[in-house]
């Protein structure tokens, strides 16, 4: 029993406790979201637009969007189950990518679908939700509080008569963290109570099947040892730095040569215009400014790739996963009010790029000894 002195209760406490699981259910909602603008707007353009309704009625998909969100938040305050958690968590991230997917006609008086500023806020507010899936998976405060709170959730494991034999283990790791730490008698015994019920011979523990996410997890790892590995994955890494930072400069440098050629400048002044990407000055401004920032990641890209390519990997992933980072926030930000959508796909594979720079560094760059790379010392 914990030996360290308790302070008594003298009020209710009210500080929020994170979820376990949290940022599963969190990723859940990201890639759910992701998928409902994509697959929404891409049906969108393949069936030319269609109005479900007659007459001077519309049901836009707005209004699904929002029966999930409804449906979302009802099932987590009716049911108790932990399943429910997987369910709101997918239903949210559907509604609120059909919801925002019409952000553009609740913010121009014409009910605008199209309007450039749409695709910026939704990609924005995407960003955001990433942002803080990111916050969320940084490993949770270990106060005893927190951690009884997390325990007694998992609980609900042996309820549904799913508590397997690694989360009675993980589940005594808690429990005995909570007994040390406690600041309140109550939490200390409590905790010693479930102990005690955790070992008895009588608790019937689930066998350990892996999940439908397990076992693909299982299958990418065991799929990237024999065909991928830390060689190709760095040629993959260094061919896309290259790729993108060809990709970034190009368009840029065309207009800086132009600036030389007024003639050709106002070509593709005209071109701007006559395409709708650009309307007026103040626009064209913002478009150069655009460029430039585009122009700066495609430089900063083309240092990571030629880093890595001459050995200083951790240099150049760090030089990489910046200018990534940059692109995702900021550029692509600014192209998508001139392209709405235009450059999807490569977003996508930017993201995509982004995620293997970050396995690439998180499972084979900290396994080697600084000391393994002296030209990056």
């Amino acid at each position: 029993m914990n030996s360290t002195p308790t302070r008594p209760v003298t009020s209710r406490t009210r500080a929020p406790v994170k979820r376990q699981n949290a940022q599963n259910y969190l990723l859940l909602t990201v890639m759910s979201f992701a998928a409902s603008v994509v697959l929404t707007r891409l049906f969108l353009m393949l069936t030319g637009f269609p109005k479900i309704g007659a007459g001077a009625f519309h049901v836009a998909h707005v209004l699904w969007g929002g029966l999930l969100l409804f449906v979302a938040a009802l099932l987590p305050l009716v049911f108790a189950n932990r399943w429910v958690y997987t369910v709101s968590a997918l239903l949210n991230g559907l509604g609120v990518g059909l919801f925002i997917d019409e952000v553009g006609k609740f913010i121009t008086q014409n009910n605008d679908y199209f309007y450039p500023l749409a695709a910026p806020i939704i990609y924005g507010f995407f960003l955001i939700t990433v942002l803080i899936y990111f916050q969320v998976r940084r490993p949770p405060s270990q106060n005893a509080r927190a951690e009884l709170y997390r325990a007694l959730d998992m609980f609900q494991e042996m309820l549904d008569h799913d508590l397997d034999e690694q989360e009675r283990a993980d589940l005594e790791t808690q429990l005995q963290h909570v007994i040390q730490h406690a600041d309140q008698p109550d939490q200390a015994r409590l905790a010693s109570v479930l102990t005690d019920f955790l070992a008895a011979d009588t608790l019937y523990l689930a066998p350990d099947v892996p999940t439908l996410w397990e076992r693909l997890v299982q299958r990418g790892r065991a799929f990237e040892a024999r065909w991928i590995g830390p060689r190709r994955l760095k040629v993959i890494i260094i061919s896309g730095l290259g790729l993108f930072s060809f990709v970034a400069v190009a368009e840029p440098a065309v207009i800086l040569f132009g600036l030389f050629s007024p003639g050709a400048l106002e070509d593709i002044a005209r071109h701007l215009i006559e395409q709708g990407q650009v309307t007026g000055l103040y626009s064209l401004q913002w478009f150069f400014v655009g460029q430039a920032l585009q122009g700066v990641v495609g430089i900063v890209l083309l240092a990571a790739a030629l880093l890595m390519f001459t050995g200083r990997d951790r240099r150049g992933s760090q030089l990489g996963y910046f200018g990534l980072l940059a692109s995702l926030t900021s550029v692509n930000l600014l192209t998508l009010y001139y392209n709405q959508f235009g450059n999807l796909l490569l977003i996508v594979i930017e993201f995509g790029l982004l995620l293997a720079l970050l396995h690439y560094r998180r499972r084979y760059l900290r396994q080697r000894t600084p000391a393994g790379e002296e030209s990056d010392s």
